[in-house]
């Protein structure tokens, strides 16, 4: 499966923004999803990730409550919409899959196909 990530910018802290990743090449049911981040020096980090079918989500804690992940399997699409966004938000956002029922939702090696990333900047 092929995936491409867009939807990133500049936004002051407090905005929101919404990311979007387009999957193709694939059964896009059969996939778990997942967005990652890396921050200019930093390790690339667990955001959100969900299930193939939309019915279990998870979160990192640092963006628990703000961050909210979905999916529409029939467009072939998983979105990342980010509120309450803080300076320390600011990282190249990638999207993740993986074949459903395999690997670990949070590490980085639970996931074997990655897009491109897009950036997002959170302005103080």
């Amino acid at each position: 499966v092929q995936l491409q990530a867009f939807g990133g910018g500049l936004v002051q802290a407090g905005g929101s923004l919404r990311l979007f990743c387009a999957a193709s090449g694939g059964t896009f049911s059969l996939y778990d999803m997942g967005w990652f981040r890396q921050a200019p020096g930093k390790e690339r980090e667990f955001v959100a990730a969900i299930n193939w079918s939309g019915g279990n989500t998870y979160y990192a804690d640092s963006v628990k409550g703000r961050f909210t992940i979905s999916r529409d399997n029939a467009k072939n699409t998983m979105y990342l919409q980010m509120n309450s966004l803080k300076p320390e938000d600011t990282a190249v956002y990638y999207c993740v899959a993986k074949r459903r029922y395999s690997g670990t939702y949070y590490y980085t090696n639970g996931y074997a196909y990655w897009g491109q990333g897009t950036l997002v900047t959170v302005s103080s």
